[in-house]
């Protein structure tokens, strides 16, 4: 069941959560359209961060978004977008009108039944839901590390991968995994992580606790010892279905 009170933490979020969150790479925009399209949907497309690598890619981008402050900040980017406010459960586009729905970082705060059912629905016939999330590389002990401060029954920040299931409607093709590397500031490496939901939802003793903690970690490794920027890998993983 969909946590309410973390799912609606960011609502208020847009410029912050645009700025210091990780984009997607174009490699898992290609396995998602490997070709030119006529209608892509962006789900849950917050403020655009992998809605603008669909822009050459169909003819046609739809972004549905239910947070105010984060579509602001994706029209404000993206106007060649026909960006809506709405949700997985009542996506405001007609039947079978588009070729591909990608959903990145966001399918977990779906109510799954109801939202597969709705994405079954706007989608043509044999159309293709992308399933995106970014994961920290396990190589990369410090940013794990990291993500157990602010995640720590799962190890991992709240945005999580987990291995295919099976969704009603839908067949599951195949699983592809892009490894890339950003390059990020000290600073808004730490405030990325004042973005994730079970920080925002935390009292400010408890922020300031796993501030304070991912801190003393960038301090104690030393691929990040006393630099201001550094070197950050990540995986992204993309699960591939087809409505059945």
């Amino acid at each position: 069941m969909v946590d309410e009170a973390l799912a609606r933490s960011f609502e208020g979020i847009g410029a912050d959560y645009d700025r210091y969150r990780p984009g997607f790479p174009s490699t898992a925009a290609d396995a998602i359209v490997p070709r030119h399209v006529d209608v892509a949907l962006d789900l849950g497309a917050g403020t655009g961060k992998f809605t603008e690598h669909l822009m050459a890619r169909a003819n046609r981008v739809i972004a549905v978004e239910p947070s105010v402050a984060m579509l602001d900040v994706l029209r404000e980017k993206l106007p060649a977008v026909d960006s809506l406010e709405g949700n997985a459960e009542q996506i405001p586009v007609a039947d079978a009108a588009v070729d591909v729905v990608a959903v990145a970082q966001a399918f977990h705060w779906f109510d799954r039944v109801p939202a597969c059912a709705e994405i079954a629905r706007v989608l043509k016939p044999e159309g293709t839901l992308g399933l995106l999330w970014n994961r920290s590389d396990p190589a990369c002990s410090w940013d794990h590390a990291a993500s157990r401060v602010i995640h720590p029954a799962v190890g991992e920040a709240d945005e999580t991968t987990s291995t295919a299931e099976e969704l009603p409607g839908f067949r599951f093709d195949r699983l592809e995994s892009f490894r890339w590397v950003e390059r990020i500031t000290r600073a808004d490496y730490l405030a990325r992580w004042s973005t994730v939901s079970t920080f925002l939802i935390a009292d400010p003793a408890a922020k300031a606790a796993m501030t304070a903690a991912i801190a003393e970690i960038l301090d104690a490794d030393a691929a990040t010892r006393g630099r201001e920027s550094f070197d950050l890998p990540h995986l992204t993983d993309v699960f591939l279905y087809t409505r059945a």
